[in-house]
């Protein structure tokens, strides 16, 4: 299989060049060319595929209802835009020479144009009223907010609460009650588990990053305190206005059946339990990755694969996908938990016990002895 072109290789491509890193890196999959013998036909008039085609190298014929014909050359102007973009197609496309095509889901890529649209207007607009939005450009390039609607940002941004902070603030602290998240606009926080001498640093946050929200997720203390390492400013959003503008359209979820479908195509079990409970019984190739350990331990996973996240009652799951989200993984939670399934098909998921399965660096599964 050819390797994936890069963004350098597609900046010619509109509107390819107005999608961010993280953007190029959602279409990554299927940035791969495809080639197509002379002769051959690519799509004919009337065609309905919602596919955006743009050619890379070689010589099309296009030919439209009328017999007109328009030579098409890789590296021209017009090779640099959508083939016959209309649906239904207007024209035939037929390869005059060995050709190399990208082909992309149509509603895939404009998803991603409209986003990125919408986000520059915003920034636009706030720079325009003088805003400090080096902290929000930051903020948007994580991969989480690729799924959250301009508009909930808008309203986000309306109800943060400013807090300027002295070095050394613990802004949440390990074993209390969680009521809200914040965002780091300016200066840096370490997060840390455990107390004394068995304290273990488990990340350092700069601008832009969004921190607390586990608690909110899991509805469980908080796992970590978070202290800043010099003065800074967080931003608060209480409880209410997190579930509705980010975890909403974050937090994807399944049933067992689509589940089903999806690991056919390929998809990969992560049980989030403790390996106390992972141990009793598990799905079959499931990846033990206990969400106090998953920020750690995501790293081993590959992120062309997607993966269904589940547990006992739906919001431990819904905390891994939040979280694999802000890496960059596409996620899915088990609807509502193992609870809500009939004994019947939790006994027939829960199939396999013992210490089960590891991730291995790339995405790979390895059988534990």
């Amino acid at each position: 299989m050819s390797e994936p072109l890069n963004p350098e290789q597609l900046r010619s491509l509109t509107p390819l060049n107005v999608l961010s890193e993280q953007q190029w890196r959602e279409l990554r999959g299927q940035l791969v060319p495809q080639p197509l013998l002379a002769g051959q036909v690519l799509f004919r008039r009337g065609d309905h595929a919602r596919m955006t085609y743009y050619l890379l190298s070689g010589e099309l014929l296009l030919c439209d209802a009328e017999g007109r014909e328009e030579r098409l050359v890789a590296g021209s102007r017009a090779s640099c835009h959508p083939l016959s973009p209309s649906l239904p197609r207007l024209q035939e496309a037929r390869a005059l020479t060995e050709v190399s095509l990208l082909a992309l889901d149509s509603a895939t890529l404009t998803r991603l144009v409209t986003w990125r649209s919408a986000y520059q207007d915003l920034l636009l607009e706030l720079g325009q009223d003088g805003e400090d939005i080096e902290w929000l450009e930051r903020l948007l390039e994580n991969p989480l907010f690729a799924k959250v609607p301009p508009g909930n940002v808008r309203a986000m941004l309306a109800r943060l609460r400013r807090l300027d902070l002295p070095a050394g603030h613990e802004v949440l602290r390990e074993g209390e009650a969680g009521d809200c998240c914040y965002f780091l606009k300016a200066g840096r926080a370490e997060v840390i588990r455990g107390a004394a001498s068995e304290q273990q640093v488990l990340a350092e946050l700069e601008v832009g990053a969004c921190f607390g929200e586990e608690a909110l997720l899991a509805d469980r203390p908080r796992n970590a305190t978070v202290t800043l390492l010099e003065a800074g400013t967080v931003l608060q959003l209480d409880r209410q206005d997190f579930f509705a503008l980010l975890k909403a359209p974050v937090v994807d979820e399944v049933s067992l059946g689509e589940a089903a479908r999806l690991l056919g195509s390929g998809a990969q079990w992560l049980d989030v339990r403790l390996l106390e409970e992972y141990q009793r019984g598990h799905a079959h190739e499931a990846l033990s990755m206990p969400l106090n350990l998953l920020r750690l331990k995501a790293r081993l996973l590959d992120k062309a694969r997607t993966y269904l996240c589940y547990c006992d009652s739906g919001k431990r799951s819904a905390s891994a996908v939040f979280l694999l989200s802000q890496l960059g993984y596409r996620a899915y939670a088990l609807r509502d938990g193992l609870d809500s399934l009939p004994a019947v098909q939790r006994d027939g998921l829960l199939c396999e016990t013992g210490s089960g399965y590891l991730a291995r660096s790339g995405g790979r599964t390895e059988r534990s002895r």
